[in-house]
């Protein structure tokens, strides 16, 4: 069954009417061998605002046979009908509802999803709730506002492993009783059942002691790098801890390694759900290892910002995701001893690019879209909430400065903790810290959709010194079918000052930061100061921008876009010259002469792949017809001889062979791929 699509007007309703309190949830799990369906027995105690008033409860399932309100048995044909319960003649102040039924286990992803591992033919069991789901499982009013405790007890088949949101108890008759949970949402709910392996430890600090869990298939633990994933978690829970300035507020934190997800990730309470690709059964880059640190600490960061702290209604899913995002970003680049203090490098040249080029199609939307049902939920689960949301975000934090707004999501998490929030919550303390008026800026940021472009006016007298520097704003036409207009921002950027050492790299010599706000902003640039050799306006990638390089820049940046000491303004460059280069303004045979002439000494791998990926797409769609072969060749040659030329074994050398396999062409190609 579908599930009938529950609208926001009805939510804001049932959350005027309805004050719930506790759920307990009994699920027989013991047949989950075979597949089927399992009983599924709830009982829920809630408050109603009215006497006499009615409502209804959510559930889908394929049989239901008892429904008993405040005692009394109600008729079942005359109250189920689709995924909804009608509650007919509420008591003013507390009720309570019991629903037995039969569920039905999955292959979809939603609900209770089962998976059958052909190595050792055993059942495992994991649930995903996001976004209406939990009604899969058992009978909920199913909206992120109605928080409530969550009390599981599972019956399991023998030899199996049940995790919940509390602290896993022992069984007794394969039966497991997990402690209420705090108050949390339906949806980060979580149950996951089956003969797992798993390997455990602790966060220790101060005297707080943090159970910690990894599961997956035994047929993945000889590739289960739990000490890795350990120590990436404990370096979120220090820099998390540290910057919120709030306990990790659930009992445990397991992560568990799941098949057949069909997302990344999902923040279960306490109980985080991955995909067990990442798992790594092969070898692979350096990157996909710090995508996946990524993705832990994304999650992690839920912990707080989603769970803790819970939107009212998803129109507010960008912040959630966009949060996660940006704080798990900022912390692989500022904790101590972390692998990756790249990682904003990283985000500029994936995560950023991603945003870019979902700003640019038909389908773009502002980041705070109006979510009018749940339908409207699953169609913005996108490139515009998490990329281009984390990117504004990263603005948002340049905007009213860093130590501001941690001290405003402080604030924040100490006001509302195991409540639900709205935008203007969070804006509001930011303006408490800040001192800055949030609301034209959020207008303008987060309710308008398209991106804007930056270039760089630079005027230089006869001896080479700075006359006068603009920065120009562009607001281009949206796509065609696209709603809205074109929008002109304030940014608050860097713009850096680059000239060659002597040791031949470009280095930073000045850094100026300041607001751009309409069509010109004029840089306090000091009178009769020498025009740097490169001018690249967003440095530091503050801002969400596309920025264009001056004439001179563009020179410079073409001879020696290698030769940048620091690995974002190469990025950012490369981000440029890929802008300019889907945007018509540089010919795919100059973007491609640009890489082979650059990317040899580019050390960042993730940047590396990302000028794969880009120079493949644009010779197979942007470049002249009658070039496009020459092109294609010429690539397929500089693939080969980069990979016979990289160290053995390195990262490197697998990131070229997969470049060198995506475009081998010819017989001699093919003879030496085959070989």
């Amino acid at each position: 069954m579908p599930g009938t699509n529950l609208t926001r007007e009805e939510a804001q309703e049932r959350a005027r009417l309805l004050t719930v309190d506790a759920y307990e949830v009994d699920l027989d799990l013991s047949g989950a061998q075979e597949g089927g369906t399992y009983r599924s027995v709830t009982t829920v105690r809630f408050d109603s605002a009215e006497a006499g008033a009615e409502t209804f409860i959510d559930l889908v399932a394929p049989a239901v046979h008892d429904i008993v309100l405040n005692g009394k048995d109600l008729d079942i044909a005359a109250v189920f009908r689709d995924s909804r319960i009608t509650l007919k003649h509420l008591r003013a102040g507390a009720n309570e509802l019991k629903v037995v039924a039969d569920c039905s286990y999955t292959n979809t992803g939603e609900g209770l999803h089962r998976f059958v591992d052909p190595v050792d033919e055993q059942a495992y069991l994991y649930t995903q709730f996001e976004v209406p789901d939990a009604r899969r499982v058992f009978a909920s009013f199913e909206q992120p506002d109605l928080k409530a405790t969550f009390r599981f007890t599972v019956k399991a088949p023998s030899g199996w492993t049940v995790i919940s949101n509390s602290p896993t108890p022992e069984p007794k008759d394969d039966v497991w009783s997990f402690e209420p949970t705090p108050r949390i949402s339906t949806y980060i709910t979580a149950l996951i059942a089956g003969p797992y392996h798993s390997v455990h430890s602790s966060y220790e600090k101060d005297g707080q002691s943090v159970p910690l869990g990894i599961y997956c298939r035994p047929s993945l633990a000889e590739y289960l790098d739990a000490d890795e994933i350990f120590a990436v978690t404990r370096q979120g829970f220090d820099w998390f801890q540290e910057k919120f300035d709030y306990a990790y507020p659930f009992a445990k934190y397991d992560q568990l390694f799941v098949p057949e997800f069909n997302a990344g990730a999902m923040e279960n309470a306490g109980a985080v759900t991955i995909r067990d690709q990442y798992v790594f059964r092969s070898k692979v880059t350096d990157a996909a290892y710090e995508t996946r640190a990524e993705t832990i600490l994304h999650e992690l960061a839920h912990m707080w910002f989603g769970d803790l702290v819970t939107m009212e209604w998803w129109n507010d899913l960008w912040l959630n995701e966009s949060f996660a995002t940006y704080t798990s970003i900022a912390c692989q680049a500022d904790a101590e001893g972390s692998k990756w203090p790249h990682s904003w490098t990283t985000f500029a040249n994936s995560m950023k690019t991603w945003a870019y080029r979902q700003d640019q199609l038909p389908s773009t939307h502002p980041i705070m879209a109006d979510i009018q049902d749940l339908d409207d939920v699953l169609v913005n689960f996108d490139g515009i909430t998490y990329a281009k949301g984390a990117s504004v975000l990263k603005q948002l934090v340049a905007y009213v400065g860093k130590d501001a707004f941690f001290q405003g999501v402080q604030a924040y998490f100490k006001a509302h903790a195991f409540g639900n929030t709205r935008l203007s919550d969070l804006l509001g303390a930011l303006e408490e810290t800040s001192g800055r008026d949030l609301r034209t800026w959020s207008k303008a940021w987060l309710e308008t959709a398209g991106i804007n472009i930056l270039r760089p006016e630079i005027e230089t007298d006869a001896d080479g010194h700075v006359t006068s520097f603009t920065v120009l704003q562009e607001a281009p036409a949206l796509p065609a079918g696209a709603k809205g207009e074109p929008t002109l921002r304030p940014h608050r950027i860097a713009i850096g000052c680059y000239d060659l050492d002597a040791a031949g790299k470009l280095v930073r010599t000045d850094r100026i930061e300041l607001d751009v706000d309409g069509e010109r902003t004029t840089v306090p640039f000091p009178s009769g100061t020498a025009r740097p050799a490169v001018v690249l306006l967003n440095d530091d990638d503050l801002s969400y921008a596309k920025v264009r390089l001056d004439e001179e820049s563009l020179r410079v940046v073409t001879e020696h876009l290698g030769d940048f000491a620091e690995s974002l303004p190469r990025a950012l460059s490369w981000a440029s010259a890929w802008d300019m280069t889907r945007d018509g303004e540089l010919a795919t045979r100059d973007y491609l002469a640009l890489v082979l002439s650059g990317i040899g000494k580019e050390s960042d791998i993730g940047v590396v792949q990302s000028l794969h990926r880009q120079v493949k797409m644009a010779l197979d769609l942007y470049a002249a017809p009658e070039w496009r072969e020459a092109g294609l060749n010429q690539w397929t040659e500089a693939t080969l001889a980069h990979l016979r030329a990289a160290e053995p074994a390195g990262d490197h050398q697998l990131a070229w062979a997969r470049a060198f396999a995506a475009t081998a062409r010819s017989p001699l190609h093919l003879d030496v791929l085959q070989s």
